[in-house]
């Protein structure tokens, strides 16, 4: 059974939505990943683990072409980002959703590999939601947020708070397990956020936990020399597979609660 949206022709569109598929649409970036990481490195990510989760699954959804380029201007201070100015963004991929919701696609799930695109991402999913006046479900996830990947990065890490944050040990570890010949290992760098606790962040573990969860985003050169936000020394392929393998997983556990989530009726008092 076809499961690439892109391969398929037209009717086999209309059949896949018709029989209630989810399409699921990875959305990244391109920007620096530090001295040893590809500037590709959140679009392969994501698409990856997308890419494996709907491949075991076929019958519940089909993988929407990726959106690659996302918001990040506050990593334009080191070559190589390529970034779309928010409100662009937002609508691009609202555009997007509501083109496959029009094709009849009621459960669109935005799988997302950039941390500045979570907010941009939240809003576009919910306009998709409020375009349609509530007759579809449009959710968002980022994937570093998926239970089975926080689950097994808890037991795998050997880094501790902060490391795995952008470039570090999770998203090292996930790019030697996909692509190990364009990681450039001896050059990679343990260095740390500088900002005050309530504003560290960890990709696996949420915010500090003698923080509050403030989100405070200055320029990235600011924060690091490096463009590293933990510590890619720690990373090694076997964790990769094995993060990589909790992503897709918990990926298709979400599909399926998607899924079986019901689209109930609005209840307007006017």
């Amino acid at each position: 059974m076809k499961y690439r949206f892109a391969e398929m022709i037209w009717h086999e569109i209309r059949d896949a939505s018709q029989a209630g598929r989810i399409a699921v649409l990875p959305v990244a970036t391109y920007e620096d990943h530090g001295p040893h990481l590809p500037v590709d490195t959140d679009v392969v990510l994501c698409t990856g683990i997308c890419e494996r989760a709907v491949q075991r699954i076929p019958d519940q959804a089909v993988l929407v072409p990726p959106v690659a380029h996302g918001y990040s201007p506050h990593h334009m201070d080191f070559h190589g980002t390529l970034t779309i100015t928010w409100d662009t963004f937002i609508r691009y991929v609202k555009d997007v959703c509501c083109s496959l919701a029009h094709h009849g696609f009621e459960r669109i799930l935005i799988v997302n590999g950039h941390g500045s695109n979570a907010s941009p991402l939240d809003l576009a999913a919910r306009l998709t939601v409020l375009e349609y006046e509530g007759r579809i479900h449009c959710a968002s996830v980022s994937h570093w947020d998926l239970r089975r990947a926080k689950d097994k990065g808890a037991q795998l890490r050997s880094s501790d708070y902060g490391g795995t944050s952008h470039a570090g040990e999770y998203e090292t570890s996930l790019y030697l397990a996909l692509k190990p010949e364009l990681v450039e290992m001896d050059r990679a760098v343990d260095e740390r956020s500088p900002m005050s606790p309530s504003f560290r962040t960890d990709l696996l573990a949420g915010t500090h936990p003698e923080g509050s969860a403030a989100r405070l985003v200055p320029y990235w050169s600011s924060q690091t020399g490096s463009g590293v936000m933990g510590d890619a020394t720690s990373a090694t392929k076997q964790k990769g597979e094995a993060w990589l393998e909790a992503a897709v997983s918990g990926l298709v556990d979400l599909v399926a609660e998607l899924k079986a989530q019901p689209i109930l009726p609005r209840r307007d008092q006017h």
